[in-house]
C-alpha cells in the first residue's frame, strides 16, 4: 500500500508540474465591409456676401436707421448724412443748365438769321461761321450743365446710405454728428449675407491625389450627387443640416501643399456666425471592400502600428499596419491585412509574440451571454406562472 501511496503522490506532481494551457483571448475576423471614406479637416465658417457700408460723400451724420446685428433688406436706409450742401449744389447746377439753354436759343436764333443772309453776301462767311459755331458751343454747355445736375442728384442721394444686399448689419463704426467722408470713403458698418453659409477648408494634395487614383481604379466609388459634408460646431455637436461641397480649387498651396475646399449649408436660423472655427466631415467615396479593426486592437510604437493575431498553428504573431482614418469605433486598415485574420481585442496584455493562444470570439462590453440569457428566460418563465391565492406562485 506504500508503494502505491507513493507512486501515485509522484504521477500527481507530474501532472501538476506539466505546461499551462494557452491563455483564452477576445479576437475578430477581419472581413471586408463597405466603409465610406470620411475625412475629418478643419475650417472657418464665412459670409456668402459681404459688404462694407460706406459714406461715398463728406458730412455729418445724422442718424443711424437700423438695429445693429439685425436682419437688413437690399435698400433699406441704415445712415442718414446732411443733404444741404448737396440739395445747394443740385439747386446750382439746375440754374447753370437754365443759363445754358437760354444762350443756346439765342445762339441757335443767330446761326439761322445769318443762312439766307450770306447767300446774298449781306453778311460775311465769317461771321456766319463764327454763329454756327457759338450755337454749337452752346448745346455743348447745356449737355456739360445735364451732367452736373447728374452729379449733384447722384451726390445727393448718397447722403442717403441704403444696404447694398440683404443679410445680417454688424455694429456701428460711427455714431450721430460724426463726420465722414473728409478725403477717404468712411466705412460705417458691415452687412454679411449668412443664409446659407459657406465653411472653408483645405485637405493635402496628397489625400486628393490617392483618393483621385482608387476612384479611377474602382478600388472607390464616388459618391452620386456629389460628396457630402457635415459640420461640428465648437462644442462637438452636429449641425442638423448636411452640406454640399461647391468647388475645388485645384491649385497647391505651395506653402501648405493643401488644396481649398469649399461647402455652403443652409443656415436660416442663423446659429452658424461668420468667422466661427469649426471641423467639417466630407464624405468623399465609399470603399465597398475595407478591412477594419476594432480601435482597442491597434498597437502603435515608435516603429508604426501593428496588430497581433492567432495563426493557424494557434500562435500569436504581430501584423504591421497602416490604419490612417478612423470611423466610429474603429481604424480602416489599407495596408498589412488580407482579410480573414483573427485579430486579438482582448486579452494583449495575456500573450507573446510566438507563443500559443486560444482565440475565442470577442464580444463587447453589454453584449448579452449564454449564461446571461439562460437566466434572462428562467426570470421570463418564472414570472409568466400564474399566482395562488395565498400568494405563493403555482
Amino acid at each position: 500500500m506504500l508503494s502505491v501511496l507513493a507512486l501515485s503522490a509522484c504521477g500527481q506532481k507530474k501532472a501538476e508540474g506539466g505546461a499551462p494551457p494557452p491563455p483564452e483571448v477576445g479576437v475578430v475576423t477581419v472581413t471586408p465591409s463597405p466603409v465610406a471614406v470620411v475625412n475629418e479637416l478643419p475650417g472657418r465658417l464665412e459670409g456668402v456676401r459681404t459688404a462694407e457700408v460706406r459714406a461715398r460723400v463728406e458730412g455729418i451724420v445724422l442718424s443711424r436707421n437700423y438695429t445693429e446685428g439685425g436682419e437688413v433688406k437690399a435698400g433699406q436706409v441704415m445712415f442718414r448724412i446732411d443733404p444741404a450742401p448737396y440739395q445747394a449744389q443740385l439747386a446750382s447746377a439746375r440754374a447753370s443748365l437754365q443759363r445754358a439753354e437760354a444762350n443756346a436759343v439765342s445762339a441757335r436764333q443767330k446761326a439761322e438769321r445769318y443762312k439766307p443772309l450770306v447767300a446774298v453776301n449781306a453778311v460775311s462767311k465769317q461771321e456766319y461761321d463764327d454763329a454756327v459755331a457759338a450755337a454749337g458751343q452752346a448745346n455743348a454747355d447745356i449737355a456739360s450743365a445735364k451732367a452736373a445736375v447728374t452729379t449733384a442728384q447722384i451726390n445727393l442721394s448718397y447722403t442717403t446710405v441704403t444696404a447694398p444686399i440683404s443679410g445680417r448689419a454688424g455694429r456701428a463704426l460711427v455714431t450721430e454728428g460724426a463726420l465722414v467722408g473728409k478725403g477717404e470713403a468712411t466705412k460705417l458698418t458691415v452687412v454679411e449675407q449668412v443664409d446659407p453659409i459657406w465653411v472653408t477648408f483645405t485637405q493635402p494634395a496628397s489625400e486628393v491625389t490617392r483618393l483621385r487614383r482608387a476612384i479611377e481604379s474602382g478600388a472607390v466609388k464616388g459618391m452620386n450627387g456629389g460628396a457630402k459634408v457635415h459640420l461640428y460646431v465648437e462644442d462637438g455637436r452636429e449641425y442638423d443640416q448636411t452640406g454640399k461641397l461647391l468647388f475645388s480649387d485645384m491649385t497647391v498651396d505651395p506653402t501648405t501643399g493643401a488644396i481649398t475646399l469649399r461647402a455652403q449649408f443652409p443656415n436660416p436660423k442663423r446659429e452658424l456666425l461668420s468667422g466661427t472655427f469649426v471641423r467639417v466631415k466630407i464624405e468623399q467615396g465609399m470603399d465597398e471592400n475595407a478591412l477594419t479593426v476594432p480601435q482597442r486592437a491597434l498597437i502603435r510604437n515608435a516603429q508604426g502600428a501593428s496588430v497581433l493575431v492567432v495563426g493557424t498553428d494557434g500562435k500569436v504573431a504581430a501584423l504591421p499596419v497602416k490604419a490612417p482614418q478612423a470611423i466610429g469605433d474603429s481604424w480602416v486598415v489599407t495596408e498589412g491585412l488580407k482579410g480573414g485574420e483573427k485579430v486579438i481585442v482582448e486579452g494583449l496584455q495575456k500573450v507573446k509574440v510566438g507563443a500559443p493562444a486560444k482565440a475565442v470570439p470577442f464580444k463587447p462590453a453589454g453584449a448579452p451571454t449564454q449564461a446571461s440569457e439562460q437566466q434572462a428566460a428562467s426570470e421570463a418563465k418564472a414570472e409568466a406562472q400564474p399566482v395562488k391565492s395565498d400568494g405563493k406562485q403555482g
